[in-house]
């Protein structure tokens, strides 16, 4: 089953790093957050992927293109540009098949789904499609099984998001009872890890967003939610980015589901 990565955004809300890269590229670590995705569901065994690139695309291109010298060590000769790799010191294998898809610059996320269609084989009655700026320790194995025995055409994953301020609790009397930073949220949002069957793509149209789809789905009783209570994060701003990096560097990143 295939996995499309919606990459094309611009990330306009944290240019301090995306001025010069796309946001799957942001490092959380010492890898680009589209890598943890990838490595999130490749664990349960999905390891192919359809990258719908758009803005500096070939900044992911260059990555997955160059990995083999990045991560291994390596002789270059530079007059001939002959080189010798020596894979048995290499740190980390990626065993992915990628594929690179230019979606366009401006092109809204659900017409790059649409984009994206040629290249899921006909064999393949699902595919997967998540947003490139958000990990979770999400059980894609679990994901898979409730998307089959609900038999919609669509299943996205129901996350509680946290507020974004802290609240304030108040007694009658309007006195402060109590302060509550950063609540979760009882409402659902959708966190992305999405499945489809094929006939998504009678419900999506050229030039929206993928939310249109959704609601059409959601109007004929046709899209379901996999309720998912564990570690959900997406980078949207700086402080964000800062924030799941200090997560990742305190050993407590919980989406590393890989080992």
């Amino acid at each position: 089953m295939k996995v499309i990565i919606l990459c094309g955004g611009v990330g306009t809300r944290m240019k301090e790093e995306t001025e010069f890269k796309p946001k799957p590229m942001v490092y959380i670590g010492n890898k680009p957050i589209i890598w943890h995705i990838m490595k999130i569901y490749a664990t349960y065994g999905y390891n192919e992927f359809i990258l719908a690139l758009g803005y500096k695309g070939d900044y992911i291109k260059d990555f997955f293109l160059n990995q083999k010298a990045f991560t291994s060590d390596f002789t270059l000769n530079t007059r001939n540009h002959k080189t010798k790799f020596f894979l048995e010191n290499r740190s980390e294998i990626d065993d992915f098949k990628i594929t690179f898809v230019d979606t366009g610059l401006e092109t809204l996320p659900g017409e790059r789904i649409l984009r994206c269609r040629d290249y899921i084989p006909e064999r393949d009655k699902f595919f997967m499609v998540t947003y490139g700026d958000g990990v979770s320790d999400i059980d894609i194995s679990a994901l898979v099984k409730f998307h089959k025995k609900q038999k919609t055409i669509g299943t996205i994953t129901g996350i509680h998001p946290k507020f974004k301020f802290g609240v304030v609790k108040i007694d009658n009397d309007n006195l402060v009872k109590e302060f509550s930073e950063k609540p979760v949220m009882g409402d659902w949002v959708n966190g992305g890890y999405m499945i489809f069957d094929k006939r998504y793509f009678n419900h999506q149209k050229i030039g929206e967003l993928e939310h249109e789809a959704l609601k059409r789905l959601a109007k004929i009783g046709q899209l379901s939610l996999y309720k998912h209570t564990g570690f959900w994060f997406a980078i949207d701003t700086y402080k964000e980015y800062e924030e799941l990096n200090k997560i990742w560097k305190s050993g407590k990143a919980t989406w590393k589901v890989w080992k």
